[in-house]
Parts: structure tokens; sequence; C-alpha cells
């Protein structure tokens, strides 16, 4: 499949499936179970405004959700007590598999959502959504319901596919723009179809998340498309138009955390995966600089971009599903 057919047959906008009778009676049909993962750390402000309309509407309107859950990195603010008070599950993502030990990051809390979790297609949502609505998840979820094919369809924002004449430049965020298209570009030209691919909304089936490992930190987005694409190949994805997401920007010091993080689990990848024989011996700090008076302070972070590996090959999970080793997928 070229980008070209990909971008005809596998981008949607979200108003496709505003029919939320017909996306129900589908899903009964095939007998899914939807899980909702919304992974939080100090989201006080936003994450009781997205359970309150999730639940109201995809849950009690139209019974396509068949939980709500928020896995929270150890919130300091009211979080999980907000979460709680509208009636989501609520994990504190160290007491899930507690003997593996504790990692911070937001990989690290999607992954362990994979156990906990009873969903067969799971739809990981942010919590940080100024602008919430139902969309953000029944427009995730019916590529997948309606797309037997499809194994993980992905979000983008701010109207990308105009329905105006007027031209203007779009896709993704700055760390996409200057960062990941252009190694995407370099490597694996047809994921470029994808439009934002560090977008924190996606739906994905249980049997793919289960069979991939997922680094705890910044680079899950960009291995989840690496190791799909790999697996199955570009016909796997969909991609939804959910047109605006509002939500607080990123300082450019935090985004250049983000991409040291990016850049790491791209190279471990590309070893991973055949197209570079060795990795050098890399540093894991990053040096940023701010500057006080006419002084320059040197400041550093150390990011290693530490990997879970695929749920599949967790003994407590296997007994959890009663699934034999033997099952995973190739």
């Amino acid at each position: 499949m070229n980008i070209s057919e990909w971008l005809k047959n596998n981008t949607f906008h979200h108003s496709e499936f505003s029919d939320l009778h017909k996306l129900v009676e589908e899903k009964q049909k095939q007998e899914v179970t939807v899980s909702l993962c919304i992974p939080t750390l100090n989201e006080e402000k936003t994450i009781g405004k997205e359970i309150v309309i999730f639940k109201s509407e995809l849950m009690n309107h139209y019974p396509l959700l068949d939980e709500i859950a928020v896995i929270d990195s150890g919130s300091t603010d009211k979080t999980r007590e907000v979460a709680e008070s509208f009636g989501a599950d609520v994990y504190l993502a160290r007491d899930i598999l507690p003997h593996l030990g504790e990692k911070r990051g937001k990989g690290e809390n999607l992954w362990k959502a994979i156990y906990q979790l009873k969903g067969d297609i799971i739809i990981y949502i942010d919590a940080d959504i100024k602008n919430i609505h139902p969309r953000f998840a029944y427009g995730l979820l019916a590529p997948l319901i309606f797309r037997p094919e499809v194994k993980y369809a992905k979000a983008f924002y701010d109207r990308p596919l105009a329905f105006s004449t007027e031209v203007r430049p779009s896709g993704g965020g700055r760390v996409t723009e200057i960062l990941v298209r252009p190694l995407f570009s370099l490597f694996f030209p047809e994921l470029t179809a994808i439009i934002q691919p560090l977008s924190g909304e996606y739906a994905v089936r249980r049997e793919v998340l289960e069979s991939i490992s997922f680094p705890i930190g910044y680079g899950v987005e960009t291995s989840h498309l690496l190791d799909v694409y790999h697996k199955w190949g570009l016909s796997s994805f969909a991609q939804v138009d959910l047109d605006k997401r509002v939500h607080r920007n990123q300082a450019t010091m935090d985004l250049g955390k983000m991409a040291f993080g990016i850049i790491q689990t791209f190279l471990a990848r590309m070893k991973s995966l055949g197209l570079m024989k060795e990795l050098p011996k890399m540093s894991r700090v990053l040096r940023q600089y701010q500057a006080q008076d006419n002084q320059f302070e040197p400041i550093e972070y150390e990011i290693m971009e530490e990997e879970r590996p695929p749920m599949l090959e967790i003994p407590e999970y296997l007994e959890k599903i009663k699934k034999p080793v033997s099952s995973k997928l190739s």
C-alpha cells in the first residue's frame, strides 16, 4: 500500500462516525469490550471534566465504554480524589505488578494498563485536554470496530484536512516536525503518512499492545509506531481528524528532554530491527543552560529510556488471561 492510497482509505474525520447507535450496534454484535485509560500526573484541573463527559455520554447514554480507568504516576495534587469522585476506577501505577519495581513515566502507566484493564481494545486519552469531547474516544474506536484489519488508530488535530480552499502548512507539533518526521523520512518513509505521530490519543487492540515492548518515558509513541509497522505494516494503522485539541503548551526546554528520550528509543529500534549493527556508547545526560545576569549555568538531566518487555513475557499476565506462552503473535 503506497502513501497516497493509505491516506485516502485509512484517514478519517470523526464526523464519519457520529452515528453512535450504529457504532454501539456493531460493537455489541462483535462482542468486543472497550477500556478507556487516562494516564495522569497532577491533572486535578481537567481530569474531572474528562471523566464526566466520557461516563455520561459513552457509558450511560451510549454503551461504548465498558470501563474508565485512571492510571496515576503518584500525583501530589487531588487528581486521584477528583477522578474517584466522578466514578472512574483509579489505580496507582506502582501498585500494579509491584514486584517489578516502580518506574516513573507515561509509558509505564500505559504498559501497566494492559495488565490492569479488561478491554479487548484500549483507548488512551491524555488527561490535560481542555476542550474534551466524546469524539476523542468514539472517533478512535470506530475504525477498529468497522475495519477488522485496523489494529491501531491514531489521532490528529487542528483540522489539517481543511474543508476550505485555503492552503496552509499542517502536521504535528514542534518535536514531530523537527525530529520525528525527518527521522521517519530518512528511514521509514511510509510512516510519514501519519500526520501526528506523537499524539497522545490512540485506540489499540489488546493483542497488539501485549506483544510489543514499552519505553517508560518519552519514546513510547515512537516505539509503538515502529513496532506495529514492523510487525503488521502501514495497512494496520488508521488516523482520525479530531478537529482541535486545546491543552497547555510545553516549554522549549521540556521539548528538548522529550527529543532526547525519543532519539534514544529510535536508535534502539534501529539496532533491534537490524538497520544498525552496533550503537556507540552514548551519554544519557542532557545538558541545557539557563542565563542569570551575565552567567550561563548548565543544567544536567539524566534521561534513560528504559523499556518494559512485552506483557506476554510477564508470567502474572499470562496467568491472569490464561494464555500459553506459545500464543505470542509473530
